[in-house]
């Protein structure tokens, strides 16, 4: 394997500074708000005091652990995802595919082992996933065939933040974050000295097999080691119907009969097969391990912890049935590549975490909250048995932050972040050429007023360097954010608020320099290393809180973009591939997220309850063309009863046909997903135990991503049927 290193002093010096900051800074370390978080009661559980889902409180104020803030409305786009939830809604695939109940989110989809999520129709460089508050440090911003370096199963809660909320994590998240919570580092003592937490399940569709374990163990008052583990391995998926979307199965069935007439018969019969493949998806299969180990100080009201992790999974890249022989639609054009061999992606992830968390006492600062991130990645394409292209990532990422206390008027935090990461590639598709990129920013978060009337503030400067180092280009960016923002709370129970702000990106090096073949999405892409500045002027007003036992939310947000930066189909081929340029052009986003959860029965010892959200965002270039691969308008509606023992929930979820589409994009059509579940906790006094089982796509859609470079050949999963159990003691 070649491995490539190119990390500078530079990088190790603000590692080693932030460590030392962190050993100085105080002797004693402070339990974390997500610790306290995490004492909440969650909203799927059908205990006596759960009458409000614990991201919100009486009136609507979010409760997330995003660093150094728990209630500013500036916040107003932010979801959170229990435990429970993720168990619900399945363990099969990749964060991006268990967040897609969520308002405003769908995901890539590329294929079972690689789908990341998107938000409010951004996707890729726009969007940050995040451990605990710093980068995955994987590449999967790079291409849609990268995996995110996260296994749901292993994680304690999920965070998903829009709107002015990305300021406090980085340019890159102008579209929004992800923000995973795991337990790898300790944050508080166990209950009884030890806890351990299990998981296991199964599947028909995938015929999956899963199971993950992790526990931690208090040695005397302060110290408490943390070990955890996962295994994942599936078929490949089975699905509804036939693999490739209406238009492509005619393509390819008029090409059969065409190289028919022209006596080439075993070709048409290889284009025959290829229109006909269905009720599987061939070469989806994946298989994935984790373990990390921490150990965390708990000394009075301030903490300290480390961890290690590795990541290793290794799935299938689906292709386009007849690939050789297909026309137009998306990566379109005409090529021969017969006699292709299957690729097959093998990716590790060595990653080492801090977090410090110490409590500064009663003056103007409550706390310094400290996190640094480490990762060495490499992943690894494979054609048949033979390696193709590795791409290597070397990266560090960390943030110093100091939170004000809550008593007076002025309430919020602020603080600075460091970013590096060293990238290479080499091999057939390595269409990236080597590359540093170092980034410093400069944050604060307030909120003004304890009356009906709250004035909120943020601002980001952001430094960053961009250099690709085999072409002699350097660039340099300075960014700066902000974002203003107004909350009324004189209505009992309800908060409504109204956000503006302008948020500026840096190109990625990727949009710089790529220039070379990219076979995952079919396309040749060729970088811009004069690409500008894109920035966001953006709008936002919502109303959230509770209406007696029930809860709604409502945000309405709109986005100006100016150099807005894009991949437009040229017309031209290099290498039997259609050649795609980054462009910058402005564009216009607007957007409807909304949700209801709201008691019809609310007894004692039973709760009926309905569950109503819904999605909705278009956008268009200012010449007047669509955005590629925006989502269309979903629905979801669910019914869902609780009582002590059990909980039983039907949903269905409608997602409508997409026909406003660029020139080389495909439409989609319209689906409905219908699923059914029932878990049961025989431990009624207790929630220590469910077992579950679960219907997805009862009816066995054909339904497609509109958000997915792979929608017309990799439909997503067809009836399915699910088990699983979740031991916590």
């Amino acid at each position: 394997m070649i491995k490539h290193k190119t990390q500078t002093a530079s990088s190790h010096l603000a590692l080693a500074a932030v460590l030392g900051l962190a050993f100085a800074a105080t002797p004693a370390l402070a339990e974390t708000a997500e610790a306290e978080a995490a004492e909440q009661p969650t909203g799927s559980a059908p205990v006596e005091d759960d009458v409000h889902n614990r991201q919100a409180d009486g009136i609507g104020t979010i409760i997330v652990s995003a660093q150094g803030l728990k209630e500013l409305d500036v916040l107003a786009g932010t979801s959170v995802v229990e435990i429970r939830d993720i168990q619900r809604d399945g363990v099969t695939g990749q964060i991006g595919d268990l967040l897609t109940k969520l308002p405003g989110v769908s995901a890539t989809s590329f294929a079972p082992g690689s789908s990341r999520p998107v938000l409010r129709g951004q996707q890729g460089e726009r969007v940050r996933v995040l451990v605990d508050g710093v980068g995955t440090s994987d590449v999967s911003n790079t291409s849609v065939d990268h995996a995110t370096t996260i296994d749901p199963i292993t994680v304690e809660r999920i965070e998903v933040l829009r709107g002015p909320a990305v300021l406090l994590y980085g340019s890159q998240a102008i579209g929004g974050a992800v923000n995973v919570i795991d337990k790898r580092i300790p944050t508080r003592m166990p209950d009884h000295g030890i806890h351990l937490d299990a998981f296991g399940g199964i599947d028909s569709a995938t015929n999956l097999r899963t199971g993950a374990g992790s526990l931690d163990v208090g040695v005397g008052t302060s110290l408490v080691f943390h070990v955890d583990g996962s295994w994942r391995q599936t078929d490949d998926v089975e699905i509804g119907g036939f693999q490739v979307a209406p238009a492509l199965r005619a393509d390819l069935l008029a090409d059969a009969d065409a190289e028919a007439d022209e006596g080439a018969l075993e070709e048409a019969a290889e284009l025959r097969e290829a229109a006909n493949q269905r009720g599987t998806v061939p070469n989806s299969a994946m298989e994935s391990w984790t373990v990390n180990a921490g150990l965390g100080v708990i000394l009075g009201e301030s903490t300290f912890g480390a961890s290690l992790g590795w990541y290793d999974t290794s799935y299938g890249v689906p292709t386009r049935p007849g690939a050789g022989h297909h026309h137009g639609g998306e990566g379109g054009g005409e090529e021969e590549a017969e006699g292709e061999e299957l690729v097959t992606i093998g990716l590790k992830q060595f990653r080492a975490d801090f977090k410090g968390d110490v409590f500064l006492g009663d003056g103007a600062f409550e706390r310094l909250k400290l996190r640094v991130g480490y990762s060495d990645y490499t992943h690894t394409e494979f054609e048949g048995a033979e390696v193709g292209t590795v791409f290597d990532s070397t990266s560090v990422e960390a943030r110093a932050e100091l939170v004000q206390n809550t008593g007076g008027t002025l309430r919020g935090s602020s603080g600075i972040q460091y970013q590096h990461r060293d990238f290479f590639a080499v091999g057939a598709e390595a269409y990236i050429p080597p590359n540093l990129t170092d980034q410093v920013a400069l944050f604060t978060l307030q909120e003004l007023g304890t009356g009906p009337f709250q004035i909120e503030a943020a601002g980001r400067a952001e430094f960053t360097k961009v250099e690709a180092q085999t072409l002699g280009i350097e660039r340099d960016f300075d960014t700066f954010s902000g974002a203003l923002g107004v909350v009324y709370e004189g209505i009992d129970g309800i908060r409504v608020g109204i956000n503006g702000s302008r948020a500026e990106r840096a190109p990625s090096a990727e949009e710089l320099f790529s220039n070379g073949p990219h076979i995952a999405t079919q396309a040749f892409e060729i970088g811009d290393a004069n690409l500008r500045t894109e920035t966001a002027w953006g709008l936002e007003a919502y109303a959230r809180g509770s209406i007696g036992a029930g809860t709604f939310n409502l945000t309405v947000f709109k986005q100006w973009f100016g150099n807005y930066i894009f991949l437009e189909e040229t017309g031209e081929e290099e290498d039997d591939l259609p050649v795609f340029q980054y462009l910058q052009q402005d564009a216009d986003f607007f957007g409807i997220e909304a949700d209801v959860n709201y008691p019809i029965i609310d007894g004692e010892g039973f709760r009926l309850i309905t569950d109503l959200r819904a999605s909705y965002v278009e956008a268009e270039l200012a010449d007047g063309t669509a955005v590629p691969r925006i989502p269309p308008l979903s629905l979801l509606g669910a019914l869902e009863a609780q009582t002590g023992a059990f909980d039983v929930r039907g949903e269905v979820q409608w997602f409508d046909k997409q026909d406003r589409t660029t020139a080389f994009e495909t439409p989609t059509d319209s689906f409905t997903l219908v699923n059914a579940l029932i878990a049961w906790r025989p431990l009624a006094d207790n929630q220590n135990v469910t077992l579950q089982l679960a219907a997805d796509n009862i009816f066995d859609v054909n339904g497609r991503r509109h958000a997915s470079f792979t929608k017309d050949f990799v439909p997503l999963v067809g009836r399915n049927f699910r088990a699983s159990v979740r031991l916590s003691f």
